[in-house]
């Protein structure tokens, strides 16, 4: 009577499941951001000022930082006041306030050069809304 040898399936499989287990972490890409479940918030109160990056219409940064807060700084920049800021305080909370009309790339490359900074987390500052502000 004849068998099917199974042993080489075998050693296939187990070549195919190491080769997925090596690429999965690979595949997954992008800033780590904790979503809200339900309406949002105000953020509790705070003994630090949160380091805020703003981003306007046109995707000029702006950092809460320094005497010039109201003048663009490029990404390097913004990097790097951004490191010193997290070394220095670091626990502060870190926040991104985007322009509703800015391209949502522009967010993202923002929240990811604070990451690169340092921040271990980033949140991202809303608006209420008129209608939720009169409950």
């Amino acid at each position: 009577m004849s068998e099917i040898n199974v042993v080489p399936y075998i050693d296939v499989m187990l070549v195919l499941l190491v080769i997925f287990i090596i690429t999965a972490p690979l595949l997954t890409q992008g800033v780590k951001v904790e979503l809200p479940q339900a309406a949002s918030e105000p953020l509790p109160r705070q003994d630090k000022e949160p380091l805020v990056v703003t981003v306007d219409q046109e995707g000029n940064f702006f950092l809460n930082v320094g005497e010039n807060s109201d003048h663009s700084i490029s990404t390097d920049t913004l990097l790097a006041r951004a490191s010193a800021v997290l070394r220095r305080n670091p626990g502060i909370p870190v926040l991104v306030r985007g322009d509703r009309k800015v391209p949502y790339g522009e967010v993202v490359r923002a929240m990811s050069l604070l990451q690169q900074a340092g921040a271990p987390s980033v949140g991202l500052m809303t608006e209420t809304p008129p209608s939720a502000r009169k409950r």
